[in-house]
């Protein structure tokens, strides 16, 4: 049976996570960048963006969901073969189906904003070929045979009970790892450590931030796909982790250094949506909110403290939001999961049980994605050169690459 309110929410939520991408992303990037390479960063989202969508559409979506083994599918679906408006795929529900077209949307948009997301940690220093050519690579060799492993049927980590509602595994970490291992090879920007490196525009920040609020409902309930219970839970929980986590971030920087920043309440709702993100199906509001705040809190030692530590110019905190966040509510969705917690987890549920089944999962997603990774950087670094020369990076990837500029002087 295809109902005609879950496709109108499917193709909503679509909608919504592109809303994600562009602009929602890319302006909260461009706003914390320096004014001469806003342009790039805009530039380089929108097009990683639309590299993954072709990607998908050629090889990326049988890749991912057709047949195949426990670790990447077939090409029995290259270029949607056999694809057309009366196919459809099963939901979560016995006996309900939405338009394949409709679900082959949706993750395309998961599998594009996954591959923009890396974009952010190595910004105002990188070339634009090597972007693009990392971005394919990373994408067929990390993120489909992830995508594949946690949520195909026939997945490693899928039977093995790991928990990723909408992408904590799949998309946060998964880009926060090689956007850390980006970071490291590109080499910091210049004057790092020793030159102000301001965000230009914060009000873009802002708008960025909320932008990508609102599409989180369409990433995180779409992801039931159909347009009931188990959506509007999500929906739920989407609303009040992000909540949570703005007041916990903004909490921690008021006690630790007497204010409270609207940057750093913008970063604590973004790392409230990425904690909640794979718990947000399964786990009850009251977890929701208890995952959101540890997200908040998590969020701001990533990019302050741990940032510190590893000695890396991750220039918009990849890692420290998406990558931390992603792995504190990987690992909190096994323990909030349980119905003695509020969550829908079986009567038998086994918080321990789940807990060591996700940190497996979080594992796997470090290993594998810092591998391809650091080979997709080599091969870019190989063929195009990573980095531009020292007089286009202080002369701005706009003009250097790109011959335009967004502001007039």
């Amino acid at each position: 049976m295809v109902d005609k309110g879950d496709v109108a929410w499917m193709f909503v939520s679509t909608v919504l996570v592109m809303l994600m991408i562009v602009p929602g992303l890319a302006l909260f990037y461009g706003g914390l960048v320096r004014a001469k390479n806003i342009l790039s960063v805009l530039m380089q989202v929108l097009v990683v963006a639309s590299l993954a969508l072709v990607l998908w559409v050629g090889y990326g979506y049988s890749l991912a969901f057709d047949g195949g083994n426990a670790w990447i599918g077939g090409f029995g679906k290259a270029m949607l073969a056999g694809v057309g408006p009366s196919s459809t795929v099963a939901t979560f529900t016995q006996g309900v189906v939405i338009p394949e077209l409709a679900y082959i949307a949706f993750q395309g948009a998961f599998a594009a904003i996954s591959c923009a997301l890396v974009v952010g940690a190595i910004a105002e220093r990188a070339k634009f070929a090597a972007v693009l050519l990392f971005a394919a690579l990373w994408f067929t060799f990390a993120y489909l045979p992830l995508a594949h492993m946690v949520w195909a049927g026939n997945g490693f980590l899928f039977k093995l009970g790991a928990l990723d509602f909408a992408g904590g595994t799949v998309v946060h970490i998964n880009a926060g790892v090689a956007g850390l291992v980006g970071a490291y090879m590109l080499g910091p920007r210049i004057g790092f450590g020793r030159e102000r490196l301001s965000p230009h525009n914060l009000p873009l920040t802002y708008v960025g931030a909320s932008l990508l609020w609102v599409g989180w409902f369409g990433f995180n309930a779409g992801s039931a796909l159909e347009a009931n219970g188990v959506a509007a839970l999500a929906f739920a929980n989407t609303l009040l982790a992000a909540a949570a986590a703005v007041l916990a971030w903004s909490a921690v920087e008021a006690v630790l250094r007497g204010r409270a920043s609207m940057l750093g309440a913008a970063s604590g709702a973004v790392a409230g949506l990425v904690a909640i993100t794979p718990a947000c199906g399964t786990v009850g509001v009251g977890g929701a909110m208890v995952i959101g705040a540890c997200g908040g809190a998590a969020g701001f030692w990533g990019v302050n403290a741990l940032k510190r530590h590893l000695r890396a110019d991750d220039s918009l905190d990849v890692f420290g939001i998406h990558g931390v966040c992603g792995i504190v509510g990987a690992v909190l969705t096994g323990v909030f999961t349980a119905p003695a917690l509020g969550g829908t987890g079986a009567a038998d549920f086994d918080i321990l049980r789940q807990v060591g089944v996700q940190c497996a999962g979080i594992g796997i997603t470090l290993a594998w994605s810092g591998l391809v990774a650091y080979l997709a950087f080599q091969i870019a670094h190989r063929l195009r050169g990573l980095r531009v020369d020292h007089d286009s990076e202080r002369e701005g990837l706009d003009i250097s690459a790109h011959g335009e500029s967004a502001y007039e002087i």
